[in-house]
């Protein structure tokens, strides 16, 4: 395992060096947020791949492929389609507001109505998700170190917080674009052809596993509208992939690069599929499906190789870990903190000057502490994820896509519909069960309701704020570009 090892330090330690590097291009709250707005196509879109191809996706995508054969693809399929659906008719629109979150656009849109709670909700969903990576660090480094499971959830978080820490943004941008290559050559490259062969080839696999390991519809048709309601309009709404489309040079980089990251994840999911199907020829006894990716790996892949593709499997889990801990410190400091500093400061009549750099480092530093204690206490991360999946869809879906789509949409049907999906998906899993799929339908569809009615209820938005959101969707009345050179990779 010499070899593999080295292969693993000798990553880790460069995803630190652009921690470092990107430290010294972070001097302004847009460089250290979001990249100064000048990623060109190349770096967003294996930004973007990287982002919403985590460990869930690999891990967990080839669990499914293991259990439910070629349509345990559906999952990541879904997050591609998301993205896809992001990128073609909505991202120009996103990228020309030059916002920081997804409810300083609601607060543009409704006149500041709702702002506060959507923070709130989406301060949760980006808390959880970075904390159900960072568990998946556990994983990882047992099949490297066999090395516990706390030691190694704090070694892997401490590096993420660190880099992210550092440089923001850049930092990320810069350990993604490593991390897509990684995978890319790890898992499809690699992995992928690997497994097919070991297993025998197609043929092999066909006449060894049953036949509805092949059908394309094969994981049930109600798991896969629960997969798209949760994770495709996840993709349309979450702060952590609104924010990789705020990196975006122009509208058209955030709407061609998106469809081609969105296209890498089709390719992605089928992978995944392949491999897990592959693992089931070769040990169609394994204890856990989620230890399929572990067992091929650790048992099928020759050294160096083997490092490599462990590699890629901890680039998955870093790239989502990272870019849900700024999404995270983002939400809490400029959503939720600043409001209230703001609120102390008109009472006593102005303060000190603000670091916003500064503030910014501090909050991912403080709330990557947060992620790592909680990845430590808790244990059923997929209940976790699926409450705060629930709530970013039940609460936040309807008030985010009617502002983009319906002119009539009011703050107060907004806000209306932020507490009556939230209050609903929550009283809706205590009744039915966390993993049950009634609570993201029904509190979709009252969330639905009560924003149209209380929105036709209600005087329409003040004809000032609306004329001020054109404004912003046609790309004027924005922060100016930052006068640098343009990034055009």
């Amino acid at each position: 395992m010499a070899v593999d090892y080295t292969v693993i330090v000798v990553y880790l330690a460069g995803m630190l060096a652009m921690g470092w590097w990107g430290m010294r291009r972070a001097k302004s709250k847009s460089e250290f947020l979001v990249a100064g707005r000048r990623l060109g196509p190349w770096m967003y879109s294996g930004t973007m791949a990287a982002i919403v191809l985590g460990g869930a996706s690999t891990i967990g995508g080839v669990g499914l492929g293991y259990t439910h054969g070629l349509s345990g693809a559906w999952m990541v399929f879904t997050i591609g389609l998301g993205l896809l659906a992001l990128s073609v008719f909505f991202s120009a629109r996103i990228a020309r507001l030059r916002v920081y979150t997804v409810s300083e656009m609601l607060d543009l849109r409704y006149g500041g109505r709702a702002g506060v709670l959507s923070g709130v909700v989406m301060w949760a969903y980006t808390l959880m998700l970075a904390v159900t990576s960072t568990i998946a660090y556990a994983t990882i480094f047992d099949v490297l170190f066999d090395m516990n499971r706390t030691l190694a959830i704090v070694i892997g978080g401490s590096i993420v917080v660190a880099y992210s820490t550092l440089g923001g943004m850049w930092s990320i941008t810069l350990t993604d674009m490593v991390q897509f290559v990684v995978k890319t050559v790890g898992v499809l490259l690699l992995l992928l052809p690997i497994a097919v062969v070991k297993a025998g080839g197609f043929g092999e696999m066909r006449d060894k596993l049953p036949d509805e390991y092949f059908a394309p519809l094969g994981i049930g048709a109600e798991t896969i509208f629960t997969y798209v309601l949760i994770y495709t309009f996840g993709m349309l709404i979450g702060q952590d992939i609104w924010q990789r489309v705020f990196t975006a040079r122009s509208d058209k980089v955030a709407r061609y690069g998106g469809t081609v990251a969105g296209t890498y994840c089709l390719v992605y999911a089928l992978a995944g599929a392949v491999i897990g199907t592959a693992a089931k020829v070769m040990y169609p006894k394994l204890p856990s499906a989620d230890a399929a990716f572990a067992t091929i790996v650790k048992d099928e892949l020759p050294m160096g190789v083997r490092g490599l593709v462990l590699a890629a499997a901890l680039a998955a889990v870093m790239s989502t870990s990272s870019g849900a801990l700024i999404a995270c410190a983002t939400v809490a400091n400029n959503d939720i903190w600043a409001r209230v500093r703001g609120a102390v400061r008109a009472d006593s009549g102005g303060g000190e000057p603000h670091d916003e750099v500064k503030g910014n480092r501090l909050f991912i530093l403080v709330m990557g502490i947060a992620v790592i204690c909680v990845s430590i206490a808790l244990n059923d991360v997929v209940q976790a994820l699926t409450v705060a999946y629930n709530l970013l869809v039940g609460g936040l879906l309807v008030p985010i896509l009617g502002g983009l789509l319906w002119r009539r949409g009011t703050g107060a049907g907004a806000l209306a519909a932020v507490v009556a999906g939230g209050l609903s998906v929550v009283g809706l899993m205590w009744w039915y069960g966390i993993l049950a799929n009634e609570p993201i339908y029904y509190g979709l569809l009252t969330s639905l309701v009560v924003y149209v009615g209380v929105s036709l209820a209600t005087p329409p938005t003040d004809p000032a704020t609306l004329a001020a959101w054109r404004e912003r969707v046609a790309g004027r009345g924005a922060e100016p570009v930052a006068a640098e050179a343009s990034v055009t990779a």
